[in-house]
């Protein structure tokens, strides 16, 4: 069975992505509007209708400007932790809150919807609560790690058993210590529960990569820290230097962070 991936949009503007089969698919985080999903699933031949759940991340705006919408107007099953639920109903950047549509996820358990197996794990952020999400169908297995400030063990289990990785490459270390954030910023930005920076990213992929992984897409680039050819480099330069060719033993692909991806089919 083919399994579709889309990144609607990656960054702190927005996130939201796309990933199923033929027939139906789920969205992962909704921090673009309504209007702009529909419009990209229907560039890309995928009816709204087939959306069969919502799974969110974390509570901060740019995850989940639309879940709400969604879940209450559409009638799009909304999952995601307790304490995650909790925090978007208090988030303002979420007016129209979830009741009906809410479903909640325990981290390391699967929910399953039809053929996806799901399986919520814990990240270190500064959210209300914080998962990853490690999405499987057949021989496909996606590791979603966006908005985290460091590998943890959790994380690293569960990235090093996907062999597509969506994961946090948010800031140049250099860009954001000379750039115009004030100081309490950099230092949330650059903690243990901000986020992951182009090197730190590189350092994980060189140190966890194995013949398995076919593509890496590099998710949640800054606007003000980062470039996606600077991430690229970097991400490029550090395999490199464990003899991991980009380009011909694993692809690497630097989401846009407003404007969506081409679509991938995997199988």
């Amino acid at each position: 069975m083919k399994l579709k991936f889309i990144s609607l949009a990656s960054g702190s503007s927005g996130n939201s992505y796309y990933i199923g089969t033929e027939t139906y698919g789920i969205l992962i985080d909704a921090g673009i509007g309504v209007r702009t999903i529909k419009k990209t699933l229907k560039d890309n031949n995928i009816p709204f209708e087939n959306i069969l759940g919502l799974f969110i991340t974390h509570d901060h705006a740019d995850h989940i400007k639309s879940a709400g919408f969604l879940g209450e107007k559409y009638g799009i099953p909304v999952y995601t932790t307790e304490d995650v639920h909790q925090g978007m109903n208090r988030n303002y950047g979420m007016t129209q809150k979830i009741y009906q549509s809410k479903r909640v996820v325990v981290k390391d358990q699967v929910t399953e919807i039809r053929d996806l197996r799901i399986t919520p794990f814990e990240v270190p952020h500064d959210g209300s609560d914080n998962v990853g999400y490690f999405v499987e169908l057949g021989n496909v297995k996606f590791g979603f790690a966006t908005d985290l400030g460091y590998i943890s063990p959790t994380v690293r289990d569960y990235m090093s058993r996907a062999n597509k990785l969506v994961i946090e490459a948010n800031y140049d270390t250099e860009m954001l210590q000379h750039g115009s954030y004030p100081y309490h910023l950099k230092q949330r930005v650059q903690g243990p529960y901000g986020h992951l920076s182009n090197m730190e990213c590189a350092e994980f992929l060189a140190k966890n990569y194995h013949e398995g992984i076919t593509h890496i897409f590099l998710c949640h680039l800054s606007r003000d820290n980062n470039h996606p050819e600077l991430a690229f480099k970097t991400i490029e330069y550090r395999l490199l230097q464990e003899d991991i060719r980009v380009g011909k033993d694993v692809e690497v692909i630097a989401l846009k962070r407003s404007h969506p991806s081409e679509i991938y089919i995997f199988e």
